[in-house]
């Protein structure tokens, strides 16, 4: 997936989960945050940050940040962004070779799971996680507890129990990672959902990203330690 108009700039702080302060050529700037989650360990002043400037000029914030570096690693951080990624990945015929119709926005149980996939052998319900945790060439998710991410998990198993395929994908936004597992320190009951959730026949997935300031594209699957 591409971004258009990418700028450089410098942040600054973030008042609220949805906005940042970031400085441009200089000058102090408003900014979207495309991601509410905590991301403490990413937006720290100074830091070097990507922005999508709008091409709607009624906007009250004129621009999107939507990647971050963090020493060496480019990290994308647009929340969105995973769900577009993975729905042009698997509609080249990169997840299954047999996808018929993907169904996004999918209403199963008492959720809405991120993709319903139409396949010969029937659904395969697809929850998609973005991942911008990394310590240390390791990465991890969730960065915050997520209860909403359990009950996903617990979908996709009942959905497997009822005879369809499932899978939980996370889709880590940045390269070069060692490995993926879930972050029991933040969250243990994550964690112990996601195994048994693979215990019980869901597939667990993590592929990383080659990430530009202006693109994100899921290149190479990444060892997942349950």
């Amino acid at each position: 997936m591409e971004y258009q108009n990418i700028i450089r700039g410098t942040f600054l702080s973030r008042p609220n989960r949805f906005i940042a302060m970031v400085a441009i050529s200089g000058q102090e700037a408003v900014c979207h945050v495309k991601n509410t989650g905590r991301c403490a360990e990413l937006l720290r002043p100074g830091a070097t940050v990507y922005l999508e400037k709008s091409a709607n000029p009624a906007r009250k914030t004129a621009y999107d940040l939507v990647a971050v570096e963090k020493g060496s690693l480019l990290i994308n951080m647009d929340a969105q962004a995973p769900n577009r990624a993975f729905a042009q990945w698997a509609a080249a015929g990169k997840f299954l070779p047999d996808i018929q119709v993907i169904h996004p926005e999918y209403r199963y149980g008492g959720s809405r799971l991120d993709f319903a996939l139409t396949t010969p052998r029937g659904l395969h319900l697809v929850e998609v996680k973005g991942v911008t945790l990394e310590e240390n060439g390791h990465a991890r998710f969730p960065d915050a507890p997520t209860e909403r991410g359990i009950r996903h998990l617990a979908e996709l198993e009942k959905a497997v129990a009822e005879g369809l395929e499932a899978t939980a994908f996370f889709v880590i936004q940045m390269e070069g990672m060692e490995d993926f597992a879930p972050n029991d320190r933040t969250h243990p009951a994550f964690g112990a959902a996601l195994r048994r959730a693979a215990e019980h026949g869901v597939r667990v997935e993590a592929w990383e990203c080659a990430v530009t300031p202006g693109t994100l594209r899921i290149v190479r699957p990444v060892k997942v330690l349950l």
